[in-house]
């Protein structure tokens, strides 16, 4: 089974658990790194910070799921944690809700001789992103670019 339809099928089975214990499912991802195998569970929440009490009753209720389930043939590390301060804006509801917030956009390879661009996200579409750079709207292709990540301002 690819990455990706793993990660689709164990994201069928959580989100109804996460949504009922009223948090989102900000991201998951499933990774090999070395020798071991990690599913990550990024959760967050509309008021306040995510706990360290939050992320064990999310990875005590999708446990059980996935101990019953099984869809995870090899064996793996569950993690769950918050996204950050500084997190990966990974879907479109992800940028359409940080309009108006400093991002930082690493680029692949180089765009106008740069390779990260820091500024307010103006806007987004399908093919491009808008950010204010020091006073000027750079047009950043989606093809260019590598992540985007909020900007801590604290």
């Amino acid at each position: 089974m690819s990455n990706h339809m793993l990660v689709e099928r164990v994201l069928k089975l959580i989100k109804p658990i996460v949504d009922n214990l009223n948090f989102e499912l900000y991201h998951l991802e499933f990774k090999r790194e070395g020798n071991n195998n990690y599913l990550r569970i990024f959760i967050d929440k509309e008021e306040g910070n995510i706990s360290l009490e939050d992320c064990e009753a999310v990875s005590r209720a999708v446990s059980d799921i996935l101990d019953r389930e099984d869809p995870i043939r090899d064996p793996y590390y569950l993690e769950v944690s918050s996204p950050g301060i500084e997190r990966t804006l990974y879907t479109h509801e992800h940028l359409k809700r940080y309009i108006g917030f400093n991002v930082i956009v690493n680029i692949q390879g180089l765009l106008k001789g740069k390779k990260k661009y820091q500024g307010k996200l103006l806007s987004f579409d399908e093919s491009v992103l808008r950010v204010s750079c020091e006073g000027e709207e750079i047009v950043i292709p989606k093809s260019k670019i590598s992540t985007v990540n909020l900007k801590d301002d604290l």
